[in-house]
């Protein structure tokens, strides 16, 4: 059974916007580690002061051991996020017939 996380990250949403052009190799090697720690999906969404990370992942625990990396923090703060921790939801993933 597999995981959504959306997690909302307040912050400076042009220098995230700027980082994914200039450190777009440093999100392409996150990538590679999200997928071999159990990422399945991901996508940001940009807001009015937040950025959005919608993900899926093999559990609930995979996620939690990938998020918990100091290194990933790092990154995650010098790419606009304010401290402190973001507002994450969890939900079990289910199939239905709308799905695309």
């Amino acid at each position: 059974m597999s995981v959504l996380v959306i997690a909302k990250f307040q912050g400076d949403t042009a220098k995230f916007r700027r980082s994914l052009v200039d450190r777009a190799d440093e999100f392409e090697q996150t990538t590679d580690q999200a997928r071999a720690a159990g990422g399945i999906h991901h996508r940001f969404g940009i807001g009015d002061g937040f950025v959005l990370v919608v993900d899926e992942w093999e559990s609930v625990e995979k996620f939690q051991q990938f998020f918990a990396n100091p290194e990933l923090q790092a990154f995650i703060g010098s790419v606009g996020a304010e401290p402190g921790p973001p507002e994450i939801t969890i939900a079990e993933a289910v199939s239905s017939p709308d799905q695309y």
